[in-house]
């Protein structure tokens, strides 16, 4: 049974439309995760809004937010107001634009979304849309109001639904000039390059994400267990790169290295553990 959808509305394609639920494709719930606690009682902290003026606490019926107008002075805009906020993508995405996929940028792509038919009602006219998209081979544009804010959203069919990615404004990315710009344009040797190349091939494949390991979570758990068990934790040992002399050499010895090197453990990911240290 599919989890609860975050919004619903229509999907439209010109005068084609269907009703439709959308659902995050991604989670943060199986990371471990932590709270504040004072060291001397153990007993969870709790966050408190204060005055910046006055020090008082403030009552969750008497915060509002602000729009700073001038230095120090706010606007009050109410609940209702922002509410009041209704444009066409608020409960209808609209296909506009198809575009080829590999000319989003990657720097663009924000969050994933799972995209399905809500309830028998349009089904047909989402499969229409569905493999419409799916037989150009580009990805559709439209747009989305999610929490409080549009966003152009980018579907391309996923099984017998739709996933759609949402995509950042162009303010929202920075230009790469200022990090790139004192970069020189070096003349690399043949032989260099063959070098690498050589190292690249032995480390080709295929995109697998089953094979991903969050290592560090693994660590972290790995920790939690140990603390638990009332074992000491060490503290860990500072982990230096080897210090590169020469670059060829360097190529040379890492050829060596990945010929010598046996096949690779299974590095399948390890499901964290759910049940956090008490």
């Amino acid at each position: 049974m599919a989890p609860r959808a975050n919004w619903k509305g229509y999907l439209r394609l010109s005068l084609v439309s269907c009703p439709i639920a959308l659902y995050p494709a991604a989670s943060q719930s199986e990371k471990v995760s932590f709270n504040r606690i004072n060291r001397k009682t153990g007993n969870r902290l709790k966050q408190q809004n204060v005055d910046s003026e006055t020090g008082e606490v403030v009552s969750r019926d008497d915060m509002v937010r602000g729009y700073e107008v001038a230095k120090g002075q706010y606007m009050v805009v109410e609940d209702a107001e922002i509410e009041a906020i209704q444009i066409e993508s608020t409960r209808t995405i609209d296909i506009d634009q198809f575009v080829p996929k590999n000319e989003i940028d990657e720097r663009y792509i924000d969050s994933p979304y799972y995209l399905a038919p809500d309830g028998p009602v349009g089904q047909e006219a989402f499969a229409v849309i569905r493999d419409t998209i799916a037989k150009l081979n580009m990805a559709a544009l439209g747009r989305v109001v999610l929490a409080r804010r549009e966003h152009v959203i980018a579907l391309e069919p996923k099984g017998r639904g739709l996933v759609g990615m949402t995509l950042r404004y162009p303010y929202e990315v920075r230009d790469e000039k200022p990090y790139f710009e004192d970069i020189p344009e070096l003349k690399l040797s043949k032989e260099m390059l063959d070098l690498a190349t050589h190292i690249v091939q032995t480390k080709s494949g295929h995109f697998d994400p089953s094979q991903f390991e969050d290592r560090y979570e693994n660590a972290l758990i790995d920790v939690l267990k140990k603390k638990q068990a009332g074992e000491k934790i060490e503290p860990a040992r500072e982990i230096t790169p080897p210090r590169v002399v020469n670059l060829m050499d360097a190529l040379r010895a890492s050829i060596d290295a990945e010929e010598k090197k046996a096949p690779a453990p299974s590095t399948r990911a390890r499901r964290p553990a759910k049940k956090k240290a008490t």
